[in-house]
This record gives C-alpha cells, sequence and structure tokens, in this order.
C-alpha cells in the first residue's frame, strides 16, 4: 500500500485515497476529499486497475469525477470574476461533428518540457508529480517555500519520458495557504556532448492563473492535470534581414563569425538559513503580537496561532531538535484539540502529551520529534 493509493473500506462502500503512512498498522485516507480519517490498514482493500477494466468505473468514482468538474468549473468562474450561476449561464463552446470540439477550442499541444503536473485524486485533493516529456534524463531535487523558509522534501532521478510517484497530496480548500514548490533540475545525457546548467523554479500559485492551466491530455501522463512548466523555455529566433544573409552564411563557413559568448544561467539564490525556534514557545495571542490584534475574530486568531504552530514545528523538524512545548492554555480547549489533531497525522512527530502538568495544568504539550 502506497500514497496515492485507492482503497475501500472493508466496514462500508466508501472509497478514498491514502494520503499518508502514519505507522506500520495505521493510514490517513481522504473520503472524496470531503475529510480525513485515520484507518487501520487491515480495514481498507487496494482498488485494483483490473477492477475498473473488468467492470467500469464505480459509483463513487463517477461521482467523485463529476463533482471535481463543478467544483472546477464554479472555482474558475469565480477567479474570473463571475459567479458559478453565471458561469453556467454562459454559452458553451461550439462543437464540431458528434459533438467534439471544433479545431478552434482545441488547446495547443504540450511541448516537449519538464512539468509540474496536479491531478484530481478526488474531487478536492490533489497529487503533485513531476512530467518529464524530454529525451533526457533528469535529476531533481523537491521542497517548498513557506514564510520565506525553504524545507526539501525529497530527491530522485525521473527518467526520459517518465512521471514521478506522488511528492505530496494538497487540499484544494486550502489554496490560499498552499506553499511555494521549489524545484531544481539537472537534465543528463549518458554519451550526450551538451553539460546543461542546473535549473532552479519557484512556482507562486495564483488562482486566475491556476484554473486556466488546465490540460485535458497530458503527454507521458495520460490523464488531466494542471500543467506548469518548469525548465527553461527555448529562445525565440533571431529573425536576419535578407540582404545581412549571404554575408552571414559566408562568414560562418570561412569561421570568421564572431565568437558567440557562453550562456550562463544565473545562480540560483542561497535558501535562507533556518533558526531553530526555542523549546517552548508560547502559542498565546499577546505572545504572537505584542502590538496587539484588536478587531480579530476567534477563527481569524486561531488562524494566526495555527500558522504559528506549523512554522515553529517545520523548522523544528529541519534544525533536529528531539523535542519542544508549545504553550496552548486551557480555555475552551480549542486550540489544543486543533495541535493534537495535526501532531496525530504528523509522521515525524515521535509521540505527544502533556507537559509539565504542575506548571502548565493541561496548558501545554511536548512534542517529542523523530
Amino acid at each position: 500500500m502506497n500514497i496515492g493509493d485507492r482503497v475501500r473500506l472493508l466496514t462500508g462502500r466508501e472509497e478514498g485515497i491514502v494520503t499518508r503512512l502514519l505507522d506500520n498498522d495505521l493510514v490517513e485516507v481522504a473520503i472524496d476529499n470531503d475529510f480525513t480519517i485515520p484507518v487501520l490498514r487491515r480495514e481498507v482493500v487496494v482498488v485494483a486497475a483490473e477492477e475498473t477494466k473488468a467492470f467500469g468505473q464505480s459509483a463513487a468514482a463517477i461521482a467523485s469525477e463529476k463533482k471535481a468538474a463543478s467544483i472546477g468549473a464554479a472555482q474558475a468562474a469565480r477567479a474570473a470574476g463571475a459567479t458559478p450561476a453565471a458561469a453556467a449561464a454562459a454559452p458553451k463552446k461550439s462543437e464540431g461533428p458528434a459533438g467534439l470540439p471544433a479545431a478552434k477550442d482545441v488547446p495547443p499541444p504540450v511541448q516537449k518540457g519538464v512539468y509540474l503536473a496536479l491531478t484530481h485524486q478526488s474531487p478536492e485533493l490533489l497529487a503533485l508529480q513531476l512530467v518529464n516529456h524530454t529525451d533526457r534524463d533528469v535529476l531533481y531535487t523537491f521542497g517548498e517555500e513557506r514564510v520565506g523558509q525553504y524545507r526539501g522534501l525529497g530527491s530522485d532521478k525521473l527518467a526520459a519520458k517518465s512521471v514521478s510517484k506522488p511528492l505530496g497530496h494538497w487540499h484544494l480548500k486550502d489554496f490560499d495557504q498552499w506553499a511555494a514548490p521549489v524545484v531544481q533540475l539537472l537534465p543528463f545525457q549518458t554519451n550526450g556532448t551538451t553539460a546543461f546548467e542546473l535549473i532552479t523554479k519557484r512556482i507562486q500559485f495564483k488562482a486566475a492563473s491556476f484554473y486556466t492551466s488546465r490540460q485535458p491530455n497530458v503527454p507521458v501522463l495520460q490523464r488531466e492535470a494542471y500543467l506548469f512548466q518548469l525548465d527553461e523555455k527555448p529562445a525565440a529566433p533571431v529573425a536576419i534581414a535578407p540582404e545581412k544573409l549571404a554575408e552571414t552564411l559566408k562568414a560562418q563557413l570561412t569561421g570568421n563569425a564572431p565568437a558567440k559568448p557562453a550562456a550562463v544561467a544565473p545562480a540560483p539564490e542561497p535558501a535562507k538559513a533556518i533558526v531553530a525556534p526555542p523549546h517552548e514557545v508560547d502559542l498565546h495571542l499577546e505572545a504572537l503580537m505584542p502590538e496587539g490584534a484588536e478587531g480579530l475574530s476567534n477563527t481569524a486568531i486561531l488562524k494566526l496561532q495555527l500558522e504559528a504552530f506549523e512554522d515553529t514545528l517545520s523548522r523544528a523538524l529541519a534544525t533536529n531538535m528531539h523535542e519542544i512545548v508549545f504553550i496552548h492554555g486551557s480555555g475552551n480547549g480549542t486550540l489544543r484539540k486543533e495541535l493534537h489533531k495535526l501532531l496525530s497525522r504528523n509522521r515525524d512527530i515521535k509521540f505527544f502529551e502533556d507537559s509539565k502538568k504542575e506548571k502548565f495544568g493541561y496548558g501545554a504539550t511536548l512534542v517529542r520529534l523523530k
């Protein structure tokens, strides 16, 4: 069982996508992306590809695709400034014979290159993959940047005309909170005669451009995806005036043509050093915003506290800390409950428990990191 596998619950008819491997006996499953739940491995079974070939799509999968299409249309309409109702009332694109799209509606073919593709696993759950639509192998690293801090997540070799394993799973409902993916590419070719420059690409997603990046049938991937090119596009050809063409050709043939300067890609900016957080981190509003936060709703305050928690935890993991204490207070227990929910889903956490009850009561949580 791997991340990205479609599974069915043995105790019901629900299907979902495996989004995390929590431990040897427990996995996290997104049920049509409406909610995620931890499930014992023995209580789910992988839906085999042969089942779809023999019996067609399941009712859950068909409903999932229809919902994904409607959600995508509504979000694209919002990104363009239109309401979902206005989008539904808009005239449909012209069609050719037998309902096929007219030639002017067919999107241009995807050019050769290396792409970041986001594909629907369920209506709102997207998987991130790299697509190598070239004739060369590519070495790559994948990471993310959040609040100015970079965190490396993986690296591998991607063969020519192939697709990487899922690099992550993101929820559309959290679009505004997505980190910026950072990908480094180094193409190479065995026995080749060309040395390639390292390419570093950082993508900051914006709603208006994200929903217009959808391609119906991505090469190599062979399915619909939101597509973003990572490698540099070839330079446009330089036009030469007819009267200078003969002179240029003669200079090249006689070896008198001026040498072209070597194209050197600008060096990527070095990632900022990650600073380890203190051993005890106070998540109270007055500690996060000493200058005051008048007018903030309870929802906005909770969001601010959770962002501070996630940033601190990622820095603690990146700097190899063994443990960290989060002071959240007692109160009505909302913040404590949300923190424990996030911690229970993080596979980099060894365990967590209430910290120093004699000092904090139930107002702090000790987190032990792997």
